[in-house]
């Protein structure tokens, strides 16, 4: 009985010192703390994005139009 709770006791010491897999775990918490408050505001925000994007791709499908004639290559 003694020597089953020393071999216990030995096995929850070794994984009370073992940070291998805490550092991991601290990683990926850092990274989701980053990522989704970004994600959150991005779904949120999505419209205003969306729109933002869509009109100023027009205006730059409108310029390139313009500067693409063929009336104006000076070479």
């Amino acid at each position: 009985m003694t020597k089953m709770l020393t071999n216990m006791k030995e096995a929850v010491l070794e994984l009370w010192n073992d940070d291998q897999g805490a550092e991991g775990l601290e990683k990926v918490l850092i990274i989701a703390a980053i990522a989704l408050p970004l994600l959150a505001v991005l779904l949120f925000f999505s419209g205003e994005i969306r729109e933002w994007v869509s009109d100023n791709w027009e205006s730059v499908q409108g310029t390139s139009s313009d500067e693409n004639d063929p009336g104006d290559n000076p070479f």
